[in-house]
């Protein structure tokens, strides 16, 4: 399986706080064939964190390719796709997320259930 980490999933796994995943989602990340992390889940909680609403920890985006984690750069089309998405979320990074997923054949992770509405693969947590 080939998964797309939304930003809390990130955070919860990267920081160790496995308890708040269900044991299926754990068990997928650990055994998953490619685990994504979108360059806009970067932005997204690094804005968070210097609004000072958000204690990112050891969080260190320099990390991830040493546990297995490819970021996902913002392509033009991603940009496109998530801009032409219905309005059925208004965030705009869990737009550019569903729409990096579906325009690559990815399962995202996520907590949020309205993402599911879009007809992207979820893998809920």
């Amino acid at each position: 399986m080939r998964l797309l980490l939304d930003s809390h999933i990130l955070f919860w796994w990267a920081t160790g706080q496995l308890d708040r995943l269900p044991p299926a989602v754990s068990e997928a990340i650990g055994a998953a064939e490619d685990i994504f992390v979108s360059v806009a889940t970067a932005w997204e909680l690094e804005i968070k964190r210097n609004a000072g609403r958000f204690d990112a920890g050891s969080l260190d985006w320099a990390a991830p390719p040493s546990h297995g984690i490819t970021l996902l750069p913002i392509e033009l089309d991603d940009a496109l796709a998530a801009a032409r998405l219905p309005l059925i979320h208004r965030d705009p990074f869990d737009r550019m997320i569903v729409a990096q997923a579906m325009r690559r054949g990815l399962t995202l992770v996520t907590a949020d259930g309205a993402l599911s509405e879009y007809g992207v693969a979820i893998l809920k947590a």
